[in-house]
């Protein structure tokens, strides 16, 4: 006998309802699926090209490699004081250099050369902003050597010190020593 309990009711999919958007001039909104949505965003678009500035009309004042490095630096503090430590770190692991208005900052690994360029559109707004010029860009230049390797089984902590004192391998020799 099958009872109420037993009986499987069936799951109707809603159709998605087209949403709606208030993009054409009189108000009104429209379908987002609708071609009247796409003359809209193709007016808006163009409203929005004739606000911005053309290129030549950004400021592009020629500033020195110290004001760019106070800039820099207050940057950092702002980061550090915003909480965003990380940032702040990848700042100050080395001061960056000045070539024209492309400024080159060297990382130790690929990693860190991400993480700091996901997050430096903020610095990049800010440097414009402050040193007046438009044309400045970062370069990451990623410095595999600068690294320090570290030593965790105890060969190679015995190798490590046999670079910094060959004899130990004479001493350990001498006593018969394991490693």
């Amino acid at each position: 006998m099958v009872t109420q309990n037993d009986l499987v009711t069936p799951i109707v999919a809603e159709i998605p309802k087209p949403v709606l958007t208030n993009l054409n001039s009189t108000g009104t909104k429209v379908s987002a699926l609708s071609l009247a949505s796409i003359k809209a965003k193709k007016d808006l678009e163009a409203q929005q090209n004739q606000q911005q500035k053309h290129k030549e009309e950004l400021p592009s004042e020629i500033f020195n490699e110290t004001d760019m490095l106070l800039q820099w630096n207050k940057f950092a503090q702002k980061m550090t004081d915003a909480g965003k430590r990380l940032m702040a770190t990848y700042m100050q692991m080395n001061d960056p250099s000045l070539n024209g208005t492309t400024i080159t900052l060297e990382l130790p690994n690929q990693s860190t050369k991400e993480e700091f360029l996901s997050g430096c559109h903020e610095l990049i707004g800010y440097l414009r902003g402050k040193l007046h010029n438009h044309d400045i860009t970062i370069e990451v230049v990623v410095n595999e050597t600068v690294e320090n390797k570290y030593a965790f089984t105890p060969q190679e902590k015995f190798e490590r010190l046999k670079q910094i004192n060959p004899t130990i391998e004479l001493l350990r020799k001498t006593f018969d020593l394991d490693v």
